[in-house]
């Protein structure tokens, strides 16, 4: 009886090299989706409509904004908004406000986080998904 040897199972081996600390450090970052929170995006799209979109990137979470004049306002602002995370929450958004001279105050700044999510919230209300 002739016995053909068994072709080594390189799943396990596969698995386990997977799972070292070397191959965290080796992902390809590219390839792993980040997921953002629909709401929070278009609301940051609504709310800063009167500045002109210079890059997005929703794979990213990040939309760069260019000088703007809000309705009534005198001063130009740009922005960048930053939406980290899936969830609703004030956690998953981050937005840099400036103006020509400088960043803008911490007050300001969670203002317009606050109008953001706000609006995300209407729209969520909206869709029937609260």
């Amino acid at each position: 009886i002739a016995v053909t040897p068994k072709a080594p199972d390189n799943s396990a081996a596969e698995a386990k090299r997977e799972t070292t600390i070397w191959e965290a450090f080796n992902t390809n970052v590219a390839s792993t989706p980040v997921k953002v929170n629909r709401y929070i995006w278009q609301a940051s799209l609504e709310v800063l409509d009167f500045m002109p979109i210079e890059r997005i990137d929703p794979f990213s979470g990040i939309i760069v904004m260019g000088y703007g004049t809000p309705p009534d306002g005198r001063t130009a602002y740009r922005a960048t908004v930053h939406v980290s995370e899936p969830a609703l929450d004030a956690r998953a958004l981050r937005i840099a406000l400036a103006t020509r001279s400088g960043p803008t105050t911490a007050e300001t700044m969670r203002a317009l986080e606050d109008a953001v999510l706000s609006r995300a919230r209407q729209i969520r209300r909206d869709d029937g998904l609260l």
